[in-house]
């Protein structure tokens, strides 16, 4: 007997459940690579991690920038993440009629997820080309920084980062998009 077969959903066939509302309310869910995933309810150190790194984000990406809150991204025909938070090019008002394609900056704040960030987000966003991807670790209470997308035949989605550097309370770190602007570690974790 061989094994179920799921299917594999687009971006647009995600989209047309959302608007038909196939989702219960309060469903979190996001399509990666095809496969649509529940997100597991946060808990509180998780989401004070999101609101201190939306606050030390938009200090450091003022002018030009928006930091996006758990919004979708239009990455691929076969994805549309809700990354904890990203930050993308423009304002808000530029994407009125469509979910952004890219970002400058995307972050996950992990503790329970931390493995599958790492490995199947991860392997979305390089894919994708998002140049400086972050996990904020609550379980080891550090910045986990990943950079240098290419190709890879046994990652998830065929891709990885070349480079990752990890950094620790007291140290700072600074997005490629504005390298002259840093932030603290501290400033990220709650």
């Amino acid at each position: 007997m061989g094994a179920i077969r799921m299917p594999r959903w687009s971006r647009e066939q995600y989209e047309k459940m959302i608007a038909t509302g196939i989702f219960p309310p309060g469903t979190r869910a996001e399509l990666i690579d095809g496969e649509i995933s529940s997100m597991t309810s946060q808990k509180r150190q998780h989401a004070a991690a999101i609101r201190a790194a939306e606050e030390a984000l938009r200090v450091v990406f003022e002018t030009g920038y928006d930091v996006q809150v758990q919004l979708p991204l239009a990455l691929d025909p076969s994805s549309e993440p809700e990354p904890d938070l990203s930050v993308i090019q423009g304002s808000w008002r530029d994407y009125r009629d469509a979910h952004p394609s890219s970002a400058v900056l995307v972050i996950e704040i992990a503790d329970t997820s931390l493995d599958y960030d790492r490995d199947c987000k991860g392997s979305l966003y390089a894919r994708s080309r998002i140049q400086d991807y972050w996990i904020v670790n609550l379980t080891d209470r550090c910045v986990e920084v990943y950079r240098d997308p290419t190709p890879s035949t046994g990652a998830h989605c065929g891709w990885i980062y070349r480079t990752s550097q990890y950094y620790a309370s007291g140290q700072n770190l600074a997005p490629l998009a504005v390298p002259s602007r840093s932030i603290a570690v501290d400033d990220l974790l709650p």
